[in-house]
């Protein structure tokens, strides 16, 4: 097998360079630009990998892309609160809520491998999650008043019909209740929420360029 030649060798070093470098682009190239800050591909690519471990499956990176947009317009307000950041104990029981979803920690630890998430990148999305839903609970919550009759009609549409068919005895409705009228706050805290950010969408100046063919 003949050798290469010096000049033949440094082409094919620029060559290989030059599709390392295309290859860096492609994955961090930018996918939208919100007012004068910026949203990359691998931030995209991060979330979906965090999703197929959580999910097993991940969203479209145009969902994906959403709910980046939304992070930035919660983390970006919260941050001018002053709203403080979740702390390493709260993100640690983050963590242990989710492995205690697997059925071991043998099968977590093999789920996050095939997904392809660092344990870095992981702590990184349930901090920012944990930022995202801390805020929006601490902006909205005080204004949601629920009915009696909303937590009375919950428990006989959902709890009680769950109940029996498990083959279990419904709780009462007085040891459900605290249950019930925290799912119905988050539920209005998710429909202001919505409204909100939508209203704050229409606000900013957002280019999206996921579509687009890098060059």
């Amino acid at each position: 097998m003949q050798l290469l030649g010096k000049n033949r060798v440094a082409v094919v070093f620029l060559i290989g360079m030059a599709a390392f470098t295309s290859a860096q682009e492609i994955i961090d190239r930018i996918v939208a630009r919100v007012d004068t800050d910026i949203i990359l591909l691998s931030d995209v690519r991060t979330l979906a990998r965090c999703q197929t471990l959580i999910d097993e499956k991940a969203e479209s990176d145009a969902l994906i892309l959403d709910h980046l947009i939304d992070q930035w317009i919660v983390r970006n307000e919260a941050k001018a609160a002053l709203y403080p950041q979740p702390s390493k104990e709260e993100v640690q029981r983050s963590l242990e809520r989710l492995k205690r979803a697997f059925s071991s920690p043998e099968e977590f630890e093999e789920r996050r491998k095939q997904a392809g998430v660092s344990e870095g990148e992981l702590e990184g999305i349930l901090r920012s999650q944990l930022y995202f839903s801390n805020y929006l609970d601490s902006r909205f919550r005080a204004s949601i008043q629920i009915d009696d009759k909303d937590i009375e009609a919950f428990y006989k549409e959902r709890v009680v019909p769950r109940a029996e068919s498990r083959g279990q005895t419904p709780p009462t409705l007085d040891a459900a209740r605290g249950f019930i009228e925290e799912v119905l706050v988050q539920r209005a805290i998710n429909v202001q929420a919505d409204q909100w950010l939508k209203e704050s969408r229409a606000r900013l100046r957002v280019e999206k360029l996921l579509g687009e063919t890098p060059k």
